[in-house]
């Protein structure tokens, strides 16, 4: 696919997934941020489900969306981009960026909501701030796009069940912090969608301004000097 191509189709999506973010948004924090009947019946069930050793499962997945690990994999993710040490570079930098500025703008929406969090006999673990949108939702989900990428330019083919491992404990993390009961199932959604959003916006700015030389597989065009006889001498 070429590079405007690339750009056209990752702008197409994202600005769906940016109306389905602000539809979630407006009905999530309307009525002064009150759960929905979904949100209700799964934090219910989740409080009926709560043996030892789940929560311990749940609580050891968690905290992998948050603090180093997801920037740590990012870091992995560059590495599996690049073939050269450029390449490697350009797409950490890409990456750590984009998550970055993805967690501060995550956190900037999250003040302006200031939706309520489950009640908080509720909790099975820490949490702090405001619900929507799930910060470690959002964190986990960015991080498990990038590595998608990653794996999807490095090894197009073939790769199937490591994508879909990624895939699981990005959606895991989210799915945890329902279980915990530190945020309702709409603030997960959220989180789910802004990532996808703030994705799409760092894919979109990288089709068409990220040089060629980052890009993995890629190599330098010939310069001027070098003619099909090789260089001069």
């Amino acid at each position: 696919m070429r590079r405007r191509e690339a750009a056209e189709l990752a702008g197409s999506v994202t600005l769906g997934v940016w109306a389905a973010f602000g539809v979630l948004a407006a009905v999530a924090v309307g009525g002064g941020g009150a759960p929905l009947e979904l949100d209700r019946d799964l934090l219910a069930w989740s409080l009926g489900h709560r043996p030892a050793a789940a929560l311990s499962l749940a609580r050891a997945v968690t905290v992998t969306g948050t603090g180093v690990l997801p920037y740590a994999l990012v870091l992995v993710a560059a590495l599996l981009t690049g073939r050269t040490s450029r390449q490697r570079l350009g797409a950490a930098l890409f990456g750590l960026v984009c998550l970055g500025s993805g967690q501060a703008l995550r956190y900037g929406v999250m003040e302006l909501a200031r939706r309520p969090r489950p009640p908080y006999d509720d909790w099975a673990t820490h949490a702090s701030g405001w619900a929507f949108p799930s910060g470690h939702s959002t964190t986990a989900a960015l991080t498990a796009g990038l590595l998608l990428v990653a794996v999807s330019l490095r090894a197009p083919r073939g790769t199937a069940v490591l994508r879909l491992l990624i895939g699981c404990w990005g959606a895991a993390v989210g799915l945890s912090r329902v279980y915990l009961g530190v945020h309702w199932f709409t603030d997960v959604a959220g989180g789910w969608l802004f990532a996808a959003g703030w994705l799409g916006v760092c894919l979109w700015a990288a089709a068409r301004w990220l040089p060629d030389l980052f890009l993995a597989g890629h190599e330098p065009r010939p310069s001027a000097e070098e003619g099909s006889c090789g260089p001069r001498s």
